[in-house]
């Protein structure tokens, strides 16, 4: 397990990621590391108003939202914030089912928002899933 993470910009992510760094290409809008718990499995997440967002501060990295290692074997869950590693609680099934769902409206809202002639027919789609759990 790692508890600290360090910001190396870069134009491409390397084939092979060294523990403790994470790398981000801006160019390509996309941050990889090694997953913090040591498990080896490479962590790529996507930089972009609806995915992931990085501030840096003097090479300390804090990456929003969390990292939820759901797909992976280890299950990890943590925060990146100013550089250090902190661990969050494991999610039962129904919590990641959740959080996928508003991560997805989160992405279709931030999209509606950039075209307001499809606006109606968000709003429509939205009442549509609250009403018949679509």
């Amino acid at each position: 397990m790692i508890s600290t993470i360090v910001l190396e910009r870069v134009k491409y992510l390397p084939r092979e990621l060294e523990p403790g760094i994470l790398y981000v290409s801006e160019e390509y809008a996309v941050a990889g590391h090694l997953c913090a718990c040591g498990c080896g499995n490479k962590v790529i997440t996507p930089l972009a108003p609806a995915e992931w967002t990085l501030f840096d501060r003097h090479a300390r990295p804090t990456l929003r939202p969390s990292i939820g290692n759901w797909q992976l074997s280890c299950r990890s869950h943590y925060l990146i914030t100013n550089g250090k590693i902190q661990w969050a609680g494991q999610w039962s099934e129904a919590q990641i089912i959740a959080g996928r769902k508003v991560e997805q409206q989160r992405r279709e809202d931030y999209y509606a928002s950039l075209n307001p002639n499809h606006s109606f027919l968000h709003w429509l789609r939205k009442l549509a899933r609250k009403l018949f759990g679509l």
